[in-house]
């Protein structure tokens, strides 16, 4: 049982990582400095310190709190899909992503863009790891229940790049620990690569020169990346395209 002590401190902890944030969004990340949050709590800055060693730990934290939501968001998308398959719940995962990202464009800009290195904790950094790796997971346990259920084509490893080929199996034997062709590993790449950098380029406003409304894009994306993994793409309200769906 934890004891009174030990509850305000988590009370606090909180607060800090509720002010950070705050500060984040209202500002930017260049804001979010020991001294302005203490500023808004009330605090000294150096009181700070007795509960975290420094800026970028402060700032690991609230990477691993993000991580935390938004993968809770997207395990909320894909336990919402009914009847439950693997076709809706990459499709609701994916657009779900999409829609944390542009409704919270700095916090995202704090996870995907120039990541928080250097902090003064092991501990501290293992916790942001491990969030940012249960994200991860989320994404690539879609991927190990289609191949299980259904292998979608892959290249052999004679067909893929040797310089790739070495960085996939340190990737998959070092990292991930599990046991899957390299074509598998390379294919989930790919397909993340052109989620994820859609969405950072929408987020950024890096397609605005083109288009003022870029989801018929994305969408055009996914419709191109579901049969590509043997799955069925549905547009959003419509009803599914031709094609099997897996049920999961």
């Amino acid at each position: 049982m934890r004891t009174r002590r030990d509850r305000l401190r988590a009370a606090t902890v909180k607060e800090i990582s509720e002010t950070a944030r705050r500060i984040l969004v209202e500002e930017g990340a260049e804001a979010v400095t020991l001294r302005a949050i203490a500023r808004e709590m009330g605090m000294t800055a150096p009181a700070l310190y007795r509960y975290y060693d420094s800026h970028r730990e402060l700032l690991r934290h609230v990477v691993g709190d993000l991580f935390t939501e938004l993968t809770a968001e997207l395990h909320n998308a894909i336990h919402e899909v009914q009847p439950p398959d693997l076709s809706r719940k990459f499709l609701a995962v994916s657009r779900q992503f999409r829609r944390w990202a542009l409704a919270h464009p700095r916090e995202y800009a704090l996870l995907f863009g120039a990541p928080v290195r250097g902090t003064s904790s092991q501990e501290d950094a293992d916790f942001a790891e491990a969030c940012a790796r249960e994200f991860g997971w989320t994404f690539l346990a879609l991927f190990l229940e289609l191949w299980q259920k259904k292998p979608f084509p892959v290249p052999p490893d004679e067909e893929i790049d040797p310089a790739l080929l070495v960085q996939l199996r340190k990737y998959r034997d070092e990292d991930l620990g599990v046991s899957l062709p390299l074509g598998v590993i390379q294919q989930f790449l790919k397909c993340w690569v052109r989620l994820q950098g859609g969405v950072s380029l929408e987020v950024f406003g890096h397609l605005e020169f083109a288009l003022d409304d870029a989801e018929p894009l994305f969408e055009l994306m996914l419709s191109e990346i579901s049969p590509i993994l043997g799955l069925t793409y549905t547009p959003p309200g419509g009803p599914p395209a031709a094609g099997p769906s897996l049920a999961g």
